[in-house]
């Protein structure tokens, strides 16, 4: 699935009140081109190159791109939905078209329209549904590392030393974040937690955001664009305590 392709679809499903038909893996394959995109970049050696430049940025048309034709198809669908719960006429067509996962949510939807309109309108009694409890923030991600008027190296391991041990007290190991499944492509890069010693211009990373540095600040960087950096004096890594 070309970025050509896909924007012709997108196209389509704008200039028409209906849906449209499409592949039904039109998702799975775009995400497939993305992933060879980033492949691509990854195995660029400097990923500040025009050339690195230019793979990201077409990976960001991509997913843009992706999401809006999910926001169109999902405002038909939900659409469709409300004439449905309402009794009104509404073309059976259309649900044909739907792609197993918009079809699932379309009947989600419905089903909690049904249960709405009998609790509100018809007094039907609801059975209570519980309703999870947020989770807590994990403490280590409240690490904050304050950074001192003078921004020399000394005084900055100091600065961190400090906010290591109010974070996770005097001699004891940070807890543990849970790891994601390995089975789970990771299609974003790895992130690195750096002190720019040096001011920057702007640029565009590999994950598409565009950061400007200046000197002192303490900023995630994707691994490829730190290690560049950092060989070029610009930025020093920032190495956490490791979790144990």
């Amino acid at each position: 699935m070309g970025f050509d392709d896909l924007r012709s679809i997108l196209l389509t499903e704008r200039e028409t009140g209906k849906l449209v038909q499409v592949s039904p893996d039109i998702f799975d394959r775009t995400h497939a081109e993305i992933a060879a995109l980033l492949k691509k970049v990854y195995a660029i050696e400097d990923p500040l190159s025009d050339e690195a430049r230019a793979l990201i940025e077409e990976t960001i048309a991509m997913k843009e791109t992706m999401h809006e034709l999910f926001s169109i198809r999902s405002r038909k669908i939900l659409a469709l939905t409300l004439m449905h719960a309402e009794g009104n006429y509404y073309d059976r067509e259309e649900v044909k078209r739907m792609l197993p996962a918009e079809r699932t949510m379309f009947e989600q939807i419905a089903a909690d329209l049904a249960a709405c309109q009998g609790a509100l309108l018809k007094n039907e009694k609801q059975p209570l549904v519980a309703v999870p409890a947020p989770v807590a923030s994990h403490p280590a991600a409240a690490l904050t590392i304050a950074t001192p008027t003078d921004t020399s190296d000394d005084d900055w391991e100091s600065a961190y030393e400090l906010a290591s041990t109010e974070a996770g007290g005097a001699g004891e190991p940070f807890p543990e974040f849970p790891k994601p499944a390995p089975e789970v492509p990771a299609l974003m890069p790895h992130y690195l937690l750096v002190r720019v010693r040096a001011d920057m211009d702007s640029f565009m990373g590999i994950d598409g955001r565009t950061y400007t540095l200046t000197r002192g600040d303490i900023v995630t960087l994707p691994e490829r664009n730190a290690a560049v950096l950092s060989d070029r004096g610009i930025v020093m890594p920032i190495l956490l305590p490791s979790c144990k």
